[in-house]
């Protein structure tokens, strides 16, 4: 996996194993290299498991995390090789376990001016999200 921001330069990169590929969707089993720090999710240690769904067609992806779920606006991933890649789009949405959700980042999408275009498909892509979420819908139901 790896990520980039706008701009192009990498953000992030991490591995995962293919479990699963229908159609657009493409379904990842991860596993944190490294412990890493996060504000709302606590310490994520080193080791930790993640379910990781992808669609080729979709501006945003869903990390699942035991009982909580970790939603990305992004652009649609692309294989390059064997390397999945996508372009964070600031905007993410964190699911408790009770399916209660907090919409986050929204002030640096904002603050990031990009083209009508991409704004257009990521306030689509949250608008779908949440309504994935509050009706429980794949990968909410799993």
């Amino acid at each position: 996996m790896r990520v980039c921001k706008f701009d192009g330069h990498e953000y992030r990169r991490w591995p995962a194993r293919l479990a699963q590929q229908v159609g657009p969707l493409i379904v990842l089993d991860a596993v944190f290299g490294e412990e890493v720090n996060h504000d709302l999710l606590g310490t994520i240690h080193a080791g930790t498991i993640s379910k990781e769904y992808y669609w080729l067609d979709r501006w945003y992806n869903v990390f699942r995390f035991s009982n909580r779920f970790y939603c990305n606006v992004n652009t649609p991933p692309v294989f390059a090789g064997a390397v999945l890649t996508y372009v964070d789009l600031d905007i993410d949405v964190l699911v408790e376990a009770d399916f209660s959700y907090r919409v986050l980042d929204l002030e640096d999408f904002a603050a990031s001016e990009y083209p009508a275009a991409v704004e257009l498909n990521a306030r689509r892509a949250l608008h779908e999200l949440v309504e994935l979420i509050e009706t429980r819908s794949f990968p909410f139901n799993e």
